[in-house]
């Protein structure tokens, strides 16, 4: 295998010039720079992570504290982080939350740092996690995936109150009027974002409301509703906060009889994959995972480099308009 030595007699530098090369230390040239790494790149060099995070004290690790299990858009957010995290030369942990209380986010934090991460991306999607964060200190940077009211400069996140605006509007340009909105867990930043983005959409066209209807993410409680709504009939157009729910309330609204979208449009929210296959096709919001995972890499490295973090705006979601939703 070879050594950083035979990197640097290669190159014609030192062996510390290669290893700040390897750490991306601003004073290397760009000239130095490019001879280390097409050296590295003839000999197949390997650096030793283990090695190089006892001298440093970190690894070129970048750690993941996750507040969800499951959930369509965390787990594709944890996927597009470990792949912005490889192109870069880092690997990724990361550590699931057994429970959202201080204690147990406390312990996720120490556990990151005992594996010397350089960094954290946090997927913090209810409040009460976020305003832990917002208050710890762990040594490293540290940037969240989701934006709270009241949120600082260490966020990242997609405008969800302009996705649930955007087919919120979609409806109304269709001709509804009475449009309900089951809503995801309370304290929960996207589900209260959501509902934001439905409510400023009915003001916005002097439209009157329900009051929301507390859902908990799921198709089965996307089902029980579609069941029970049935019985009132005195709206045209739900959005559901997620897709989920949307496609377990056409199942619903299906089983009791209801026509979807002829009597009820129904939308959901996230755009997972199934959302285009489900009979009818469901009009939805996307979001790009993929580019808030590359930005919350991009964020953290610029950190760790000790260089100006760059400033982003909130990820714009899209409208997928399809069959599930029709002219009233």
């Amino acid at each position: 295998m070879p050594s950083i030595r035979d990197v640097a007699r290669l190159a014609g530098v030192s062996h510390q010039t290669v290893s700040r090369v390897l750490n991306d230390h601003p004073s290397i040239r760009p000239e130095t720079k490019k001879r280390v790494q097409d050296a590295i790149v003839v000999l197949d060099y390997q650096p030793n992570l283990a090695a190089r995070a006892l001298v440093t004290s970190r690894s070129r690790t970048i750690g993941v504290l996750s507040a969800t299990i499951g959930e369509y858009g965390p787990t594709s957010s944890i996927a597009s982080i470990e792949d912005a995290a490889r192109a870069e030369g880092y690997s990724v942990t990361t550590v699931n939350l057994p429970e959202t209380t201080p204690e147990a986010i406390g312990d996720a934090i120490r556990q990151l740092a005992r594996e010397q991460v350089s960094g954290i991306v946090a997927l913090a999607p209810q409040v009460r996690v976020f305003n832990v964060l917002r208050g710890m200190t762990a040594g490293v940077p540290i940037v969240s995936l989701q934006a709270a009211s009241g949120a600082d400069g260490f966020t990242l996140s997609a405008d969800q109150v302009e996705g649930a605006r955007a087919v919120t509007e979609h409806l109304i340009s269709l001709g509804h009027t009475d449009i309900l909105h089951l809503a995801g867990p309370q304290d929960w930043i996207e589900a209260e974002s959501r509902m934001r983005g439905y409510l400023d959409a009915m003001r916005e066209a002097d439209l009157s409301t329900f009051p929301p209807i507390r859902g908990d993410w799921t198709a089965d409680f996307g089902y029980f509703a579609g069941t029970e709504l049935a019985r009132r009939r005195d709206f045209t157009a739900v959005f559901a906060a997620n897709d989920l729910m949307a496609i377990g309330l056409m199942h619903g609204f299906r089983d009791v009889g209801i026509d979807v979208p002829r009597q009820v449009s129904v939308v959901g929210f996230d755009d997972i994959p199934v959302a285009a296959h489900v009979w009818p096709p469901l009009t939805t919001v996307h979001q790009d995972f993929p580019v808030l995972g590359q930005r919350a890499v991009e964020f953290l490295l610029a950190e760790i480099r000790g260089e100006a973090a760059p400033n982003y705006g909130p990820v714009v979601p899209q409208l997928r308009p399809r069959s599930s939703s029709a002219s009233r």
